[in-house]
């Protein structure tokens, strides 16, 4: 067994996340054991060594990817960005009979062309640094490559990255079903890390779709990582990768799942979603946590005991063939008179449309889902709603 690993010093690292999530990702990052955490915009810059990394990807729940920086340099124009390339020691990334591929992301006055012609630029410079050497050189595979590399051109700035991660971290692996627009497992593992749920009460969500705000909510009630179903990460093609070192990782992780008691519950009222959720929970080994039911939330009522926090991502746009107005209003008629003593969260991106909930807001967060500028909207559900006492209150004055 190596035990370098364990002994090596802790290098820079990059997690990207969605925006409005760094702050989560920032706390998971802490209670992880990271060390130097710093937020940026829509990505999170964190210290730790290797086993670390291979923890990150397993157990992080609003990252994106991982990111592990190999150079930074200043650059003016292309012919600086194919210099700094080139000065990069490749062959201890990549084989010359290997594969690889580039991603850029850039954002510079002095580099107009789109990040596409970055792409072709960096990978010419890889491949002229191993000709130049070798006289031979490896190919790119856009699907499945050795090594995935980052290029990150900001202002001035060029930072040449491994992607550790591969494809992006929210497939986490158990999704085999979607219903039409499913959530983003980074989004909805965050909206309920936002809501503060951790277990320790009931959760429903009632409209459930194919399940994935259900199954994020119970992966972390029983805190088990995001990413354990996941058939392969990036950095286990790199040439450093430590297998001995991911199993223990891995189990250490796996030892601290713990098992949570309340109700976690799903409503569909199309019987297509109720079938695909169930399916996917089933895929996420979650079946035994979970219960999906195939009801219609304008006819439902509270059934459980106790504190409950609801939270959901109702139908939008195109997935609606009815009066959203009127949608909206059965969503807060349905909360105020069947569902006291709970907390509810919604996401929205119709601004409109919410207004006609008629509930009062305590907690407005902005958030984005895929392009659409979202609102993450908390109602706290008294015993009495605080609408129904102003409507009582009203009614004497007259």
């Amino acid at each position: 067994m190596k035990f370098y690993s364990y002994m090596e010093k802790d290098f820079k690292m990059t997690a990207i996340t969605m925006a409005g999530l760094e702050g989560v990702l920032v706390d998971e990052l802490r209670k992880l054991g990271a060390q130097d955490v710093k937020e940026g915009i829509r990505n999170v810059s964190f210290k730790g060594d290797t086993g670390f990394m291979y923890k990150a990807n397993i157990a992080l729940r609003t990252a994106i990817r991982i990111l592990k920086p190999i150079k930074k340099s200043k650059i003016f124009d292309e012919e600086d960005l194919y210099e700094a390339i080139q000065r990069v020691k490749w062959d201890k990334y990549i084989d010359v009979d290997g594969t690889f591929a580039i991603g850029a992301v850039v954002n510079s006055k002095n580099f107009t062309t789109n990040s596409h012609y970055i792409s072709l630029k960096s990978k010419d410079a890889i491949a002229d640094y191993f000709m130049h050497k070798y006289k031979k050189r490896p190919n790119v595979d856009l699907k499945y490559p050795d090594v995935k590399i980052h290029i990150h051109i900001h202002k001035e700035w060029l930072t040449i990255s491994l992607d550790s991660s591969g494809d992006s971290l929210h497939k986490r692996g158990y999704r085999s079903a979607t219903n039409i627009a499913p959530i983003n497992e980074v989004l909805a593992a965050g909206l309920v890390m936002l809501s503060g749920y951790k277990g320790e009460e009931n959760f429903i969500d009632p409209m459930c779709g194919s399940g994935t705000i259900l199954i994020e909510a119970a992966m972390i009630a029983n805190n088990i990582p995001a990413n354990i179903n996941r058939k392969h990460f990036a950095f286990e093609n790199w040439k450093d990768y430590d297998e001995d070192l991911y199993y223990v990782i891995q189990d250490a992780l796996l030892k601290k799942i713990t098992s949570s008691h309340f109700k976690i519950m799903g409503f569909d009222k199309a019987p297509s979603a109720v079938s695909k959720a169930k399916q996917n929970i089933v895929n996420a080994n979650l079946d035994e946590f979970i219960g999906v039911h195939h009801v219609n939330f304008f006819n439902s009522k509270k059934e459980v005991f106790g504190k409950t926090t609801i939270l959901f991502n109702p139908p939008y746009g195109e997935r609606l063939n009815i009066d959203v107005n009127e949608f909206y209003t059965k969503i807060g008629d349905t909360l105020k008179h069947n569902y006291h003593g709970s907390t509810a969260w919604l996401i929205t991106s119709d601004m409109q449309a919410l207004k006609n909930v008629g509930l009062r807001t305590s907690k407005r967060i902005p958030l984005k889902n895929a392009d659409l500028d979202c609102r993450f909207v908390k109602y706290e559900l008294y015993e009495g709603s605080k609408r129904v006492k102003k409507d009582f209150e009203s009614d004497n004055d007259a």
